[in-house]
């Protein structure tokens, strides 16, 4: 009875007959599908512990479709549900390789990444068998041939199996995982949830106030982000760009100045932007950008220095060489930092801004990255919640240069 109780204050209401479902078995796969805040991913990290220390041959695997990001999200999401069920004293970590083992019986939870062909039908165990498996983020995956044929290879040797699916809607109802999730498939529960339903201590009050300043602000970026509504129809990631003319006398008035600039130089251009950021409104302006192939760090520092002497840059980190050039050259140019899932903090952090301004006569060509900027499509042409990494040369320019604004570091797990 204490154990149900102390469950019971970390399952919020929402949950408590999808808790039931799972424990009964009444279904396999178990699609969870909420917007930010909606604990879907902490129910789904308790419910795994629970599991495999209620059936002993049960082993698990949790996926994200890019392998380096599973330490910072599906295993620290696991460690907190073993430390918040107050059953830490019989789980070992380790780093590597990355897994979670039952100390009581040796199962295991290993976690993988799908960024590599066949990285799924490799996965053995000594002992037991798959019968757990999460595939966190779900949207940013390929689509259902690759989930099947996942499952297909994890899938064998047991009496039972739970399958958890756990995703934030992609705001186009062309993505494949919206589609799909209007299917009616036997076997399958489809759950919604919200912040709205969690209880506020639980989240902070910080987090209500955030959410409230978005709905003032963008109520549609609102409804996708913090409620997890579809809210869009085709591919674009920016809906909140604008063409907007800026006079001399109007840039001149600008006095929160950043610089970001993406290297490049035989097929990649070198790009070099140049913004300022409002942070009361949320509102940025882009006026001014250097985007040319062939351009070498000299030459390049050569234009910067003129224009903008002894300026602050952030560029890209993965580029040290071409750092110490430009430095050698005169250019105050400094390293962004970056990490795992890197790319989608900046530009989900860019999406949620007010505006994002471009004088498309100054700027044409960062004007047209971020006008025409889709989601990736997988195979049948379907929207995917990924980032193609090509023509986004400005777009990572003003995502490095604006990382002063974003918030420091990651997010810890919410609940």
């Amino acid at each position: 009875m204490g154990d149900q109780v102390r469950l019971s204050t970390l399952i919020a209401q929402p949950f408590k007959k999808l808790h039931q479902a799972v424990k009964h078995h009444d279904y396999t796969h178990y699609w969870l599908k909420g917007g930010r805040g909606s604990t879907k991913s902490s129910f789904i990290s308790l419910e795994i512990i629970l599991l495999m220390m209620q059936h002993p041959d049960v082993n698990g695997v949790a996926f994200r479709k890019v392998g380096n990001t599973t330490r910072n999200s599906v295993f620290e999401q696991l460690l907190w549900a073993i430390q918040h069920l107050g059953v830490a004293g019989y789980w070992k970590s380790t780093l590597s390789p990355l897994e979670l083992t039952y100390i009581p019986t040796g199962q295991k939870i290993l976690f993988r990444g799908l960024d590599e062909e066949n990285k799924g039908k490799s996965i053995k165990i000594a002992r037991g068998y798959f019968g757990i498996v999460w595939f966190e983020e779900l949207a940013e995956f390929n689509g259902p041939s690759e989930i099947s044929t996942t499952l297909q290879s994890l899938l064998r040797g047991g009496p039972e199996y739970w399958v958890f699916y756990s995703y934030n809607p992609p705001k186009s109802k062309d993505s494949w995982v919206n589609q799909e999730a209007t299917l009616d498939v036997p076997d399958r529960i489809v759950h919604t949830s919200s912040y709205l339903e969690i209880p506020r201590a639980w989240l902070g009050e910080q987090f209500f106030l955030e959410a409230e300043k978005l709905k003032q602000k963008n109520e549609t970026l609102y409804k996708h982000v913090y409620l997890g509504e579809v809210t869009g129809t085709g591919g674009a990631v920016f809906d909140n760009v604008e063409a907007m003319p800026m006079t001399a006398e109007q840039i001149s008035q600008f006095d929160r100045r950043y610089f970001g600039l993406d290297f490049g130089f035989a097929v990649d251009p070198l790009a070099f932007v140049v913004m300022h950021y409002d942070a009361k409104h949320e509102d940025l302006y882009i006026f001014d950008e250097i985007y040319q192939q062939k351009l070498t760090n000299r030459a390049a520092a050569d234009i910067i220095n003129k224009k903008y002497p002894s300026v602050r840059i952030l560029g890209d980190s993965a580029e040290p060489k071409s750092i110490y050039e430009m430095r050698e050259y005169g250019a105050n140019v400094n390293g962004a930092k970056k990490g795992p899932d890197s790319v989608r903090f900046g530009i989900n952090w860019l999406q949620s801004r007010a505006h994002i301004y471009i004088d498309r006569h100054r700027c044409p060509n960062t004007y047209r990255e971020f006008s025409s900027y889709e989601y990736d499509r997988n195979r049948d042409g379907q929207f995917i919640n990924a980032f193609p990494d090509k023509n986004n040369h400005a777009i990572d320019a003003v995502r490095y240069g604006l990382q002063p604004c974003m918030p420091h570091g990651r997010a810890r797990i919410l609940r």
